[in-house]
């Protein structure tokens, strides 16, 4: 009896256990069903004047058809809310310094750096400067937004539910979910993601510390074929101007938390756990990508009709950008007649207002980025100019509120921040600038660690911050452009990042220019701008700007082709210095390469160079791989130097080749840096850069210094060993099993949730992926992040486009994830596989047919 009444009370309890696990799916399927957007039929939205058609066709492209261009904007800001809700928030409260306020003092760091640049102010000084129609289509866009959570027909995606977020409550106050003003922000904060050379200069000047100049330009080399910008002694100039800390700061250990900490927790403490460590990890990875844009590129190239099939051009476009998810583009196809009292136009500018563009859409932003309109395609890549100048300030030595400047002392301004922090008290943080612009010194740890702070600060010149800024015109005038001269007239007025960018027209036409503002210095600065200057020095400030007129450009006459890859886009014999930190060229070469071994070009011709995986780099290091293959002793050595002899630099997924190639780079690089450098620096600059021309000149010059105490074949030979041991341990012990492809994956990651595995699996989109930095079809790694995976892909084609002059409803595109923003969507990730394969989307302005109709109608 008792046995029974302990068994029924066991399967009871056993019963009960089982339907609060089916109760709580069933909540989740429900809410997950509520999450879900609304595709078809009708819904109202506040502030439109007539009805809106929001289309989405068989390749999830969403057409969006309006009866003028401000109910244009206000419903491509209500479809991004829609859509990408959490993206757009999230992104706000990154550029406003606000996302400590609900994720805690993880992300503080991160805050503290965007209140001291200000992108908020800037972003309001340039959204006043810009002329009324622009602020009018902001402003509509803004209200849009505004309009989807006034009367939301869905549930919000599980970020907000998580994490405690209520869209636009900042401050402790109820506000406004987007301002017209902070789509001016995000343009800024695209400025700052493609123009970081200020993080080149702070490594120089922390390598200098230990290593003579000679050294520094033998590690961070200037472009192939050139030397130095300048010719300075730079580690002379800082040792006598005084500018190191006596010791480098000693970071203060981080206790294991132990078993006790590391038991498991339930239920909600779990997830809050999660959470928390996710919030973490993210925040020091922000940390570390801010200002630096090495191994961040893209290409771009046209063809003239003489080159092309058709007789018509040809154009492509793959920008490279952090991998996310949701994925950085939205596809919309954006139309609207003319309006004189709205339309956007400027002097020289002959559309008539009408707007009819299709491709990437920025959430954040009410134009089409990247694409084309009826008779006119475009593409970006980054050119890369330094824009960016660090200056070291000298403190007075009596009065630490003054600084030095060309005519005496002068005060800081001061700026008081509060950053309101979840669970603990307010922080008041108090900002200075200088003349030249922020002082980062304020806010960046690593300047303490390095630099005396009581006799110099570093303060940041930048033009992306200037209040002249109108990059977001350019934006809306591009999407109303029917020939390349209207195109390029539309870009005049393109501030930063500056770009690259090739036009084709369906006339024939096609074209490159340089669009951006690039600072002029005097032909007394013997810097350059390479590394931190005397502030109160005046020859070292900039002279103005480079004019429109005078940035590169090409109209491809003489070869037929047009192509930039984040190379030196400047002809020799130029007259303007522009940087010397460009891309190393493997990229343009390979392109060209494949440009030039085919008479015409069609589709399908463009398609196969956008997905070509030889390795120019990987084939200049070869030699050196085969040799050290020949040199070890290690067990799979005779099994390796098999598939090394059959490699041809193809960095193929399903191949093993590759996977040994970058384990032995990265363990050579290791080798011979590591020593010279230090491991507190290496770490520091690592993963931001890879060190490829270094290790390569070391190889070449047989460097003994930099080899020693072996020399630099027997560091090969050694590097190899490591390098098969260590992939021996993670993949077994048959290296033609291994693969690249399960190494390398494209992880678009989630922020925050992609930073913890028990959310990451959900949240993230991965997918095995081949190349590496320098293939055509990138997939660039962060050898420096063992913990997130060493070889794993987080830069590679963030869209592929591919367009045809001769029929433009031929035109292609893809991208890493999906349209949408939303975890529960079956539309979240699923382009991954065909981006993976080199497949394609159509993009079309007048598909066959629509999968889904909706019309946004005017509401109270």
């Amino acid at each position: 009896m008792g046995r029974w009444s302990g068994a029924k009370a066991l399967g009871g309890g056993a019963a009960a256990l089982v339907g609060l696990a089916l109760l709580a799916g069933s909540a989740l399927a429900v809410y997950a069903l509520r999450t879900q957007v609304q595709l078809d039929g009708k819904l109202g939205v506040a502030g439109l004047e007539q009805t809106v058609q929001v289309r989405r066709d068989a390749a999830d492209v969403t057409h969006i058809a309006a009866q003028s261009p401000r109910d244009l904007w206000r419903a491509v800001g209500y479809v991004h809310a829609q859509e990408r809700g959490w993206q757009l928030e999230f992104n706000r409260r990154v550029m406003h310094g606000t996302l400590s306020e609900v994720l805690g003092p993880a992300t503080l760091e991160t805050d503290k750096l965007m209140r001291a640049l200000d992108i908020r102010g800037a972003a309001q000084r340039q959204y006043a400067g810009l002329p009324p129609q622009a602020r009018e289509a902001l402003q509509a866009y803004s209200s849009g937004i505004a309009a989807f959570y006034a009367q939301r027909s869905q549930a919000l995606t599980p970020e907000f539910a998580l994490l405690g977020v209520t869209p636009g409550r900042e401050g402790g106050q109820d506000g406004s979910p987007w301002s017209a003003s902070d789509s001016v922000g995000w343009a800024l904060m695209m400025a700052l993601d493609l123009g970081g050379n200020w993080g080149n200069e702070f490594a120089r000047l922390s390598l200098l510390r230990g290593i003579a100049t000679e050294r520094l330009w033998q590690l961070m080399p200037a472009y192939p074929g050139e030397q130095p910008a300048t010719a300075t002694d730079l580690a002379a100039l800082y040792r006598g101007l005084g500018v190191y800390a006596q010791e480098d700061a000693v970071p203060t250990p981080v206790p294991d938390p132990g078993p006790a900490a590391q038991a498991p927790v339930q239920g909600g403490q779990r997830l809050a756990a999660l959470v928390d460590q996710a919030r973490t990890d993210w925040a020091q990875a922000l940390a570390q990508e801010a200002g630096s844009n090495d191994g961040k590129g893209s290409n771009n190239w046209v063809v003239a009709g003489r080159r092309s099939a058709s007789g018509k051009p040809l154009l492509a476009n793959d920008p490279h950008l952090g991998l996310s998810a949701p994925a950085i583009w939205y596809y919309a196809h954006l139309q609207a007649p003319g309006i004189r009292a709205t339309g956007i136009r400027a002097p020289g500018h002959r559309t008539s207002g009408a707007i009819d563009a299709i491709g990437a859409t920025l959430p954040g932003l009410p134009f089409v980025v990247l694409g084309r309109t009826a008779r006119v395609a475009w593409g970006f890549t980054n050119t890369g100019p330094d824009v960016q100048d660090l200056y070291l300030e000298q403190i007075h030595p009596q009065d630490p509120t003054l600084y030095r400047t060309p005519d005496g002392w002068a005060p800081f301004a001061l700026r008081e921040e509060v950053i309101r922090v979840k669970g603990q008290a307010d922080l008041h943080l108090r900002l200075r600038a200088t003349r030249h612009g922020p002082v980062l010194s304020d806010v960046q740890a690593s300047h303490g660690q390095l630099l005396d702070l009581r006799k110099y600060v570093l303060a940041l010149r930048w033009s992306a911050l200037d209040a002249d800024n109108q990059t977001v015109l350019a934006g809306l005038l591009a999407n109303q452009a029917q020939t390349l001269p209207e195109m390029l007239q539309a870009f005049s007025h393109y501030h930063s990042p500056m770009q690259s960018i090739v036009v084709a027209d369906v006339d024939g036409n096609i074209g490159f220019k340089a669009a951006g503002r690039v600072p002029l210095r005097g032909a007394d600065n013997d810097l350059r701008g390479v590394a931190p200057a005397p502030g109160w020095l005046a020859r070292y400030d900039w002279q103005g700007w480079l004019p429109y007129a005078q940035t590169p450009q090409d109209d491809g006459q003489a070869r037929g082709w047009i192509a930039t890859a984040n190379q030196r886009v400047s002809a020799p014999g130029y007259a303007h210095f522009l940087t010397q930190d460009w891309v190393l060229p493997y990229r343009y070469e390979r392109i060209a390469q494949l440009l030039e071994a085919r008479p015409l070009h069609d589709m399908d011709s463009m398609a196969a160079i956008q997905s070509d995986v030889t390795s120019l780099a990987t084939l200049r290091l070869l030699p050196a791989l085969r040799d050290a293959a020949q040199q070890t002793r290690h067990p799979q050595a005779a099994q390796v130097r098999q598939l090394l002899q059959d490699f041809d630099g193809r960095m193929d997924a399903q191949q093993p080749a590759p996977l040994i190639f970058a384990a032995w780079a990265d363990e050579l690089a290791r080798a011979v840096i590591v020593p010279r450098i230090g491991e507190q620096r290496f770490a520091a600059t690592y993963g931001k850069r890879d060190f490829r021309a270094a290790v390569e000149g070391i190889l070449a010059r047989d460097d003994a210094w930099w080899c020693a105490p072996l020399d630099c074949t027997q560091q090969s030979a050694q590097a190899l060993t490591r390098a098969l041991d260590r992939l021996q341990a993670a993949y077994g012990a048959q290296p033609a099993r291994w693969r690249w492809g399960l190494a390398h994956s494209a992880v678009s990651s989630h922020r925050p949730f992609g930073n913890v595995a028990a959310l990451a699996r959900f949240f993230d989109v991965r997918v095995p992926s081949p190349g590496d930095g320098y293939t055509v079809n990138v997939g660039q790694y962060n050898a420096g992040d063992v913990k997130g995976g060493a070889f794993a892909s987080r830069h590679a084609p963030s869209m592929r486009g591919l367009y045809d002059l001769a029929d433009l409803e031929n035109s292609r595109f893809i991208f890493q994830t999906g349209q949408s923003g939303n975890v529960f969507s079956p539309r979240y990730a699923d382009m991954r596989q065909a981006w993976a394969a080199g497949q394609y989307r159509p993009l079309q302005r007048a598909p066959a047919r629509w999968q889904h109709q909706l019309v946004l109608e005017p509401a109270p």
